[in-house]
């Protein structure tokens, strides 16, 4: 078989190796807009997929072998992308419920990214979620999650202290929780600071795009009910990459983690 240039490859391999070059491309114009890198990272690693793919196919020409190797591969990139499209599906579904009229017993707000001492874009929306609701609802603490990490001068938890108190929220009702590195420390730490009568019913102010994985941490972690107040990020593109990233940390932590621990 003489299939030597790229329009004698069958049609499939050609649709592949077009679909690399895409995803390449596409890599190298995300990695330009800031904060999408996941999307970029993601990109990259699709093409590489599709190179893989394409290779697989070419040597399934000359060995049965490769042949086996290339439809067993393809089955398991097919379950892979249903599962995790199911799951995005969830995520976003989770996203969208917005529970910020009920009443709550306690408040607890997630931290998200700090530059210098400048709340990121997520951060900056979760302050303004909790500021609404902490107005709306004047009479119950709120417990500030966030530790410092690289590039932050100061802890999350911190900052959101001080936009909140130069925006009018009482001090006294603001409990800060500056040990905490990732999601689940945030909630365990948090929920261990609040008085087990304010536990009855939590209020978590953090991105839509997150809730879903909160929700599932917290169903481990044992509040008696949730109430959802989501902060939206202000543009579209941004939205869509955390939310691409979240399917992918909720496989990690309720597949990949378990299987390692």
């Amino acid at each position: 078989m003489n299939e030597h240039t790229f329009f004698e490859w069958k049609r499939s391999e050609r649709l592949t190796a077009v679909l690399a070059l895409v995803f390449c491309l596409l890599g190298l114009g995300l990695q330009r807009l800031p904060g999408v890198g996941f999307s970029g990272k993601l990109s990259w690693g699709l093409a590489l997929v599709c190179l893989v793919m394409l290779g697989l196919s070419r040597l399934s020409r000359r060995h049965r072998g490769w042949k086996i190797l290339l439809r067993i591969a393809q089955i398991g990139l097919a379950a892979l992308v249903l599962g995790l499209s199911a799951v995005e599906v969830w995520v976003i579904r989770a996203g969208h419920r917005d529970e910020s009229a009920q009443p709550a017993d306690a408040v607890i707000v997630l931290g998200a990214g700090v530059n210098g001492t400048t709340p990121s874009v997520a951060l900056q929306t979760r302050i303004d979620a909790a500021e609404r609701y902490l107005k709306a609802h004047p009479d119950i603490p709120a417990v500030l999650s966030g530790g410092q990490g690289p590039g932050e001068d100061i802890s999350e938890a911190r900052a959101m202290y001080d936009a909140l108190t130069d925006r009018g929220i009482d001090p006294e009702r603001l409990i800060l929780e500056e040990q905490s590195a990732n999601t689940r420390q945030n909630l365990q730490n948090s929920l261990a600071l609040l008085p087990d009568d304010y536990h009855k019913t939590v209020a978590i102010v953090t991105n839509d795009f997150h809730m879903g994985r909160v929700r599932l941490l917290l169903n481990a972690a044992g509040p008696g009910r949730v109430v959802q107040v989501p902060a939206k990020l202000p543009w579209w593109w941004l939205s869509a990459n955390y939310y691409l990233r979240e399917s992918f940390a909720v496989v990690n932590d309720q597949v990949v983690r378990p299987l390692l621990a």
